[in-house]
């Protein structure tokens, strides 16, 4: 899910690299011709537009998707077995 899917400028083969890498002066070599891809906000070429642009939208999502864990109640842990019915009684009775 945080990975963006990348073209090459050279060889057009497509591979992955994680959203959270994919930023203004970014480089990353392509694994099948080895040519050096620089990743910019303004780069003229499309496939590195459309790269920065998938990898700024999944780390909105993901940044989104922490909110709402943090902002959202934590369940109760569950019992074990072994304490399920088991209550502790408030004065003892011997």
């Amino acid at each position: 899910m945080s990975s963006v899917q990348v073209q090459c400028t050279r060889c057009k083969n497509v591979f992955r690299d994680r959203a959270g890498r994919l930023q203004d002066g970014y480089s990353r070599q392509c694994p099948s011709c080895e040519v050096v891809l620089f990743f910019a906000e303004d780069s003229q070429h499309p496939f590195i537009k459309r790269a920065m642009r998938s990898a700024r939208q999944v780390r909105k999502e993901m940044r989104e998707l922490q909110a709402a864990k943090l902002a959202a109640p934590e369940p109760e842990a569950a019992q074990s077995r072994r304490f399920a019915g088991r209550t502790r009684s408030a004065a003892r009775e011997d």
